[in-house]
């Protein structure tokens, strides 16, 4: 393995926990940043540039911004939180860790597969023009299908924004 992977995924790990055990909300949310940038450099490592980009832009881009104006429109702090009973914190746990084994108990006869031996690799499989090659013949129809979806909730919030001439709104 390579010691860049290998470095990639020591931060990976550590902004996760960070992400997990962190007191601040704020903080979280700049340990998930740093948790994204790691993933695409894994990604920059498989040569899929194109997703190690499409990352940054969507998820430490714009998904870590709504998440910061939420936390900031939320206003957390410690007067405004109640305090959680030691009933919930036992609970969260019995979940996590019965989730945990479940996880454990689905993945134990799972073998992992690779590529056969005789197969040749394709170093340009994770280029932007290949993917577009890929989306425009073989997925045209849930692509478009997508699109069009998107259209509709666009229009949906658009009109589930827009005021009636004597709405009054504080």
């Amino acid at each position: 393995m390579s010691p860049i992977f290998l470095f990639l995924t020591f931060v990976a790990l550590l902004s996760a926990l960070g992400v997990v055990f962190a007191k601040n909300p704020v903080h979280s949310v700049l340990f998930l940043i740093l948790t994204f940038f790691s993933l695409s450099g894994h990604y920059l490592l498989l040569n899929a540039q194109f997703l190690a980009a499409v990352n940054i832009i969507v998820y430490a881009g714009a998904i870590m911004v709504l998440f910061l104006f939420v936390i900031m429109f939320l206003n957390l702090n410690v007067d405004t939180e109640p305090h959680k009973p030691a009933l919930a914190k036992i609970a969260a746990a019995v979940a996590g860790g019965s989730l945990l084994l479940i996880l454990v108990a689905a993945l134990k006869d799972v073998t992992p597969t690779g590529v056969p031996a005789g197969t040749a690799f394709n170093s340009q499989i994770g280029m932007v023009d290949q993917l577009g090659m890929k989306l425009y013949t073989d997925y045209l129809l849930p692509f478009e299908l997508a699109s069009v979806l998107f259209l509709v909730a666009m229009v949906g919030a658009v009109m589930l924004g827009k005021r009636e001439v004597g709405e009054r709104n504080f």
